[in-house]
């Protein structure tokens, strides 16, 4: 018997910490790289939110907290979700996790035995499906369209089983940035009402993050009647620059809460009590600069999907929210690169852009649909031109 668990050979390392470590280490050997793997703003934290935790430090609120959230932050979370998507949640139907990660994986470690199926949609985050391997379930692919990079209800429908506890949802998406009208969750959620031991994980981080025309609405809000089985994921990384504060929330049904809190307080116990506080601020402060953000991310995207649109042998869809964009590289598959390699793969695409060119992006592969690459827009516009322009010419050199 081996020393090291059984369980960890069904899962792999994150393929997006894999890039972006593979630039770093291009990076301090020299080389001119441009990472556009990370799925983190560029944009610093706002003032007020920084200026709310000082404060708390100075006040010497630097002691542990409830386990699973301070009232002060649970009550902020109450309201948002109230004031935002209509969803009434007491305090004790809401739990707060060291990053949207740790919510997601607590709610997995509480409720799945081992045979339980859990449908993930593709294109997904990398970590789901290790997530529920690590949890002892079984996840179920649902492919999704290969250029709306949504699911169909007739899919969905497909996909349940008697084993299904849970589908996991992600609008809009990483890592295609696609985002379901009220009309295209709606008919999900018709679905789901058939099928009442199906619970949904509903990852809503880059709710706020959303360009044009497009309203962005959340299972149990569209589908009441679901309110019961939902679990609502969020936080405030994405759309408050603070991925680094490491705080996630959800609310839901108060006994898989309480299920939820006991798996914390054995594994973490409660979160960063200075991020709870600059949380807070965060909720209840202002979000003028949300729009001003999401200008500037909206214009870089539309730069990107042009620039990657007159690429040989891409193309790229304008996805509705989140900042990045996925685009297919399938034109290029059968094509040698300047290494003399055969590009078979987008695992090879992605691998000889970064030799070739110096530009990082991640395989489709990794988050269950190809061939295809994820390209993060949170970097500065500069940057994202410059790789662009590279890209553009490392497929044009392909023969």
């Amino acid at each position: 018997m081996g020393f090291i668990a059984d369980s960890l050979s069904r899962v792999k390392p994150s393929a997006t910490i894999a890039v972006t470590t593979k630039a770093r280490e291009l990076k301090a050997a020299g080389r001119d790289v441009i990472g556009l793997g990370a799925g983190e703003p560029d944009f610093d934290t706002p003032d007020n939110i920084k200026a709310a935790a000082i404060t708390a430090i100075n006040e010497g609120k630097t002691k542990y907290t409830a386990v699973d959230g301070t009232p002060e932050l649970k009550q902020a979370i109450s309201a948002k979700f109230l004031r935002d998507n209509g969803l009434k949640y007491e305090p004790n139907q809401i739990t707060v996790g060291t990053g949207g990660k740790q919510v997601l994986y607590n709610a997995l470690i509480a409720t799945i035995n081992p045979g339980d199926e859990v449908l993930i949609p593709t294109p997904y985050w990398v970590s789901y499906p290790d997530m529920v391997l690590l949890a002892g379930g079984e996840p179920v692919v649902v492919e999704a369209d290969q250029k709306t990079f949504k699911i169909t209800p007739e899919a969905l429908e497909a996909a349940i089983t008697p084993k299904t506890k849970w589908l996991i949802f992600n609008s809009p998406s990483n890592p295609s940035g696609a985002g379901y009208t009220r009309d295209e969750l709606k008919a999900l959620t018709d679905v789901l009402l058939k099928h009442p031991h199906v619970w949904v994980m509903s990852d809503d981080m880059y709710e706020h993050l959303v360009y044009d025309d497009f309203e962005f609405t959340t299972p149990a809000q569209v589908e009441p009647q679901l309110y019961d089985r939902t679990l609502t994921v969020n936080g405030v990384s994405k759309a408050y620059s603070m991925t680094g504060w490491r705080i996630g929330y959800a609310g839901g049904p108060a006994d898989l809460i309480k299920a939820m809190a006991k798996v914390q307080s054995q594994s973490t116990s409660n979160p960063c009590s200075i991020s709870q506080a600059a949380a807070v601020e965060a909720l209840n402060g202002t979000q003028d600069f949300i729009p001003v953000n999401n200008k500037v991310f909206q214009d870089r995207r539309d730069l990107v999907v042009s620039m990657l649109n007159q690429s040989s042998g891409l193309e790229c869809p304008v996805p509705e929210g989140a900042f990045y964009v996925f685009p297919s590289c399938a034109g290029t598959i059968g094509k040698t690169a300047p290494s003399g390699k055969v590009i078979e793969t987008d695992l090879d695409f992605a691998g000889e852009l970064l030799e070739t060119e110096g530009v990082a992006v991640v395989p489709g592969s990794a988050f269950g649909l190809g061939p295809n690459f994820r390209v993060s827009y949170a970097t500065s516009t500069e940057a994202l031109t410059e790789a662009c322009t590279r890209i553009q010419r490392f497929c044009g050199n392909l023969k």
